[in-house]
């Protein structure tokens, strides 16, 4: 029971100061400071990968345009070709949290995804983003995608005010997703981790044969942890693009 309480699982999500003293005085946290981090990653890839257009791809220009065309044509399948016009959030949307999520996995760095403030920012935004293009494309119009067509005027009491809540569920349940995912995988690799140091430091041999259980555990979940990674942000870009295609053409 003792060597139980050595595995801290939710440590790994505490907040510190990024930039030491000077961090704590801007309130710039290691979640910030990872943020920063990825936005750089992207452009210095970006800029790497894309300096020399060949006719042959290398392999950081290949990545590079196969998430371009991967995202151009997830914007452009579920958005619709007006859509497409949102292609350069979206595709920022998706390489930022990509990043941030794998990120997470790499020791000594902080998964900013973990963070519900974060989540719900982004989520926040892409509301806000995909409700004023719905009022900028048909007005006062936009109204009626709380009133679904064909539905008995009977009904519309009931129904309007679902319709609303629904709506504006949105980013509670965009960011939650995310949040809930990385976090949950981050713990659950945590304890695996903790469970395999505390078996082969307190059993001797026969701690560290036990070990090799977790430590197999561990490796799977890792595999799992790159899956969700990547599984996440297509699902929160795909999510954006949902709502854009209801808010340009509302059904």
């Amino acid at each position: 029971m003792a060597g139980s309480a050595k595995i801290d699982a939710l440590g790994q999500f505490h907040l510190t100061s990024g930039l030491g003293a000077m961090g704590h005085a801007m309130g710039f946290a290691n979640s910030n400071q990872m943020m920063v981090v990825a936005a750089g990653l992207i452009l210095f890839t970006l800029a790497i990968a894309l300096r020399q257009s060949a006719v042959v791809p290398g392999r950081m220009q290949g990545v590079a345009e196969m998430t371009y065309e991967f995202v151009h044509h997830m914007v452009i399948d579920t958005a619709g070709a007006e859509g497409k016009k949102f292609f350069p959030f979206v595709f920022t949307l998706f390489s930022f949290i990509l990043v941030g999520n794998l990120l997470g996995l790499f020791p000594y760095f902080y998964a900013f995804t973990s963070q519900i403030a974060i989540t719900g920012a982004l989520a926040a935004f892409v509301f806000v983003l995909t409700t004023a293009v719905g009022f900028w494309y048909h007005g006062l119009k936009f109204l009626k995608l709380f009133s679904p067509p064909g539905m008995p005027v009977w009904l519309l009491p009931l129904l309007i005010p679902i319709e609303i809540i629904s709506y504006l569920s949105r980013p509670i349940s965009h960011s939650v997703r995310l949040f809930a995912n990385i976090t949950a995988g981050h713990v659950i690799w945590e304890v695996f981790a903790g469970f395999m140091l505390m078996l082969a430091g307190s059993f001797g041999a026969a701690g560290i044969v036990a070990a090799i259980v977790p430590l197999g555990l561990n490796i799977a979940i890792t595999g799992l942890e790159l899956l969700v990674a990547a599984l996440q942000a297509y699902v929160f870009a795909i999510l954006t693009c949902l709502y854009l295609h209801d808010a340009i053409y509302m059904h």
